[in-house]
């Protein structure tokens, strides 16, 4: 389903609530560019302002040169991205660092998960990370661990429970963002497949837990 471009001002921009949304049940909203959609998951009204979507670029797309003042992070869910600096298939972790610029294009098509103008002021590096070529860590209980990124109190990374694994108690300082990759996230609360966006404010707890496989992409400190 496609529709104009309707989305509410300060869209989820209180970040003292918890957000869930469930990417399956939004509607594409097309973009200026005819062949890339997305979906808003929250997003300031001023343009070039915090923004997180899902964005669809169709086979062929792409975008003319363009700059982002406020840092670009991306995840590569589908397809492959590119710019005129490489390729990026499934997988691949992004930060184009603020002020970075570059022209953005997808032969194949891609999906992608893109935060934008959300990063620290002292958060100045490019990152490039092929997940499939990453090592995994061993973390609480039965969970791996997946480091993607750390500035500060910001900490990102990928995370893999196996079915029936139950994580202890715990309180976010500083909040946590989740996007469910594969399976079915769990807490006290209820029950988030793949496509779910989670943001749960600073000092928020929860007890998660899976029943089957499940990936999720993680980042906590940043709220």
């Amino acid at each position: 389903m496609l529709s104009s471009d309707v989305t509410p001002v300060n869209l989820h921009m209180d970040l003292s609530c918890k957000v869930v949304v469930n990417s399956g049940e939004l509607a594409w909203i097309a973009s200026a560019h005819p062949a890339v959609m997305r979906k808003p998951l929250a997003r300031e009204a001023r343009e070039g302002g915090h923004a997180t979507s899902i964005v669809k670029y169709e086979p062929g797309a792409s975008f003319s040169a363009h700059s982002h003042p406020g840092g670009e992070e991306i995840y590569v869910l589908e397809g492959t991205f590119s710019d005129e600096h490489g390729d990026y298939p499934a997988g691949t972790y992004l930060r184009n660092p603020p002020n970075s610029r570059h022209s953005p294009f997808s032969n194949e098509g891609c999906l992608l998960l893109v935060k934008l103008h959300q990063f620290q002021p002292q958060d100045l590096s490019p990152v490039i990370l092929d997940t499939h070529k990453q090592p995994w860590r061993q973390g609480y209980g039965k969970l791996q661990v997946m480091p993607l990124h750390q500035c500060g109190t910001e900490s990102v990374a990928l995370v893999k429970w196996p079915a029936g694994e139950v994580f202890q108690p715990h309180t976010h300082f500083g909040g946590e963002e989740i996007w469910v990759l594969s399976g079915v996230f769990c807490d006290e609360h209820g029950s988030y497949p793949a496509g779910t966006w989670l943001r749960s404010p600073h000092l928020s707890s929860h007890t998660p837990y899976v029943d089957v496989d499940t990936v999720i992409w993680v980042k906590t400190g940043h709220l």
